[in-house]
Order: structure tokens, then sequence, then C-alpha cells
């Protein structure tokens, strides 16, 4: 399969479709999410507890990958868990950086879901994934995210902290970063910033941004049309952006941390900005924003690739019973040897 064919996509339905055990699960985590937003804006973290399920990391391989957790911060709570693939010992190893998804304000690399996701492309890529524990919002809000996510990075670009976390074989000159939603977010604009820093042996090539969590002062159709599909919603992203955000002038959903392609958009025509992979779903009420991400890329010349999924919902690759979820690590699998085979092995 072709980075320009992404397959035969199925015709768009009129209406969603999930199984009833993907109804059941993103029901529950609307409701719950919803139970935990406080009106005055604060997060019941007591409340999310209950679903909030984690998995430790494993010493010993399971299903061909063992993961071990890294603390680069305990004063912030700052760490990372590392996923190796134990079948690919002798192999030059890309290393992809992950941010979870969450909205900013929820969730963990060892919530169940996150941790099943990493360990999928730790073994199919294959690679070696960093999943990165960032400070939430509303405890914490900008830039402590993307902060954090950027000290990771000058974090594993020192030699004696690389030893210590990673793998003999992850090859750092093969770095990609990649996240869903929030963390689509967090991978395009820690990866600006890493086109504009000095690092010694860590070399971002490539972003993969699923369905990234963007927005903006407007009202885009998606948002409008499609209020009411699972995850995420009009009152629901409102919520989380004013959790995220400071208070301050300046400080709305026009903030190119939220609007990355509006008006008062970074210019980044003249930046190295690494190749790109945009996922986005026919019925995410975030689409439109996506698609006007994807597009500025291009017109900033960059290199940058349109997936589409016309009959899923936000956050449908978390959950492995859709046969579209493979789908997705597949094609990622492709874009990351794809541009990972121009650079040097170790």
């Amino acid at each position: 399969m072709s980075m320009e064919d992404t397959a035969a996509k199925p015709p768009p339905q009129s209406s969603l479709s999930l199984p009833w055990r993907t109804r059941i699960a993103v029901s529950v985590l609307s409701t719950v999410t919803d139970a935990a937003c406080r009106k005055n804006g604060t997060v019941n973290r007591r409340l999310l507890s209950f679903v909030d399920f984690r998995n430790p990391p494993t010493a010993k391989s399971i299903n061909g990958v063992a993961s071990h957790d890294v603390v680069v911060d305990e004063a912030r709570n700052l760490w990372f868990r590392v996923y190796v693939p134990t079948q690919h010992a002798g192999e030059d190893l890309p290393v992809i950086v992950f941010f979870h998804g969450g909205g900013f304000v929820f969730l963990a690399p060892d919530v169940l879901v996150y941790d099943a996701v990493c360990r999928r492309f730790a073994r199919k890529v294959p690679a070696v994934v960093v999943s990165v524990n960032y400070r939430l919002a509303p405890e914490h809000r900008f830039p402590a995210q993307h902060d954090d996510c950027f000290d990771v990075l000058k974090f594993l670009d020192d030699e004696e902290n690389r030893s210590k976390s990673l793998p003999e074989n992850a090859n750092l000159l093969r770095c990609f970063l990649a996240g869903d939603s929030a963390g689509g977010n967090l991978s395009h604009h820690v990866a600006q910033r890493a086109c504009e820093f000095n690092f010694q042996r860590l070399k971002v090539i490539g972003v993969v941004a699923i369905q990234p969590f963007f927005g903006g002062e407007e009202r885009t159709d998606s948002e409008i049309r499609l209020e009411g599909t699972p995850i995420v919603s009009i009152k629901r992203t409102d919520w989380i952006w004013n959790a995220f955000l400071p208070q301050g002038e300046g400080f709305n959903r026009d903030h190119p941390i939220i609007n990355v392609s509006g008006p008062n958009a970074v210019e980044i025509s003249k930046l190295d900005f690494p190749a790109t992979m945009v996922v986005v779903a026919g019925f995410d009420a975030l689409h439109d924003w996506q698609k006007r991400y994807y597009e500025w890329l291009k017109k900033s010349g960059k290199e940058v690739y349109l997936f589409e999924y016309p009959n899923m919902c936000h956050a449908f690759y978390i959950f492995p019973e859709l046969p579209e979820a493979g789908q997705l690590i597949g094609q990622v699998k492709d874009f990351i040897h794809k541009v990972s085979s121009n650079v040097a092995t170790l």
C-alpha cells in the first residue's frame, strides 16, 4: 500500500454505526467524563478513579513486548513508560515518543487503553515506544503539558540518560512524535519546538497526528453538524479549553496553541518541519479543524499525508475490536518505514 493510496475507503454512511461493545464503552467514557467536569472548572479525580484502570510495567516480555518506567522529574511527576519489542533485539529500531489523548485533562500512559495501544505500536511497527506522563489541566495549565513533553526529548538527548532508559538498538536519529487528540496537538507543537533546538543526538523526522485536538473561536460545520456524536462536543471541548488555557489577555481559542492554522498561526514555511501524517474521521466533530491543519501544512510546503476514515468517530483506534483500528496501526507502520528508510542506521 503506497502512502498516497491509503486503501479503498468505504462509502460514507449517513449515521455512525458502531458495534455494541464499542457503543457501551464510549457511553460509559462520555458519562463519567461529563460527571467529573465540575461547573467551577475543576475535575473530580476521585470519581474518575472508579473507571481509571491502570497497568503496571512488565519487565518480562508479554506478547513480544516488555516495558519499564523512567522518572524524569519526580517533583512534577514527569515520567515515561518504555515499550521494547523483545523479538527485534538485534535490529536498528526507530523511537516513537507517544503523547496520550484526554483533552490535556484526563488519562495517562499506564491507563489500560494507552498501555495496549503503545504495546501494539511497539510490536507491529516495530519500534521502541516512549509514552509520556505529562502534567494535566486544570491543576497545571498551558504550557505545562508542552514543556513536559519537550523536556522528555531533552532528557533522552543526554547520552547517560539514553543509555539508562532505552535499549541499545533504539535509534534516536529516527525519532517520531505521535499522539491522538490532545497528543496530536502536542506532537505538532513539540515538533515545532524541536525544529528550533540544537539536539546533540536526537532528531525528530516524523509526526503522527491522530485526530489532533485543535479548535478556534469559530464554530465549524463539522462541530455543528456532528454535535451529539461520541467523545467530543462543543460543550465538552469548550470546558476543556477553558481548563487548559491560562486566564489573561490573548488567551482565547484563536491562540496558536489551539487554532494552529488560524489568524495567529506561527510561520513554519522556513522551518525544517518533519514529514507528517494526519488522521481524520468522518464522524469526528473536530474533522474540519484537522483538515485545515493538513491543508496548512501542505500550503506551507511540508511533506504531509492525509488518512481518512469516513465512517469512524473520535478516538476510534483505541478500540481494538474495530477493523479500522488495526488498519491505522498498519498505516502508521508504513509511514514510519517510509520516512525512516531515508535516515542512516546506528
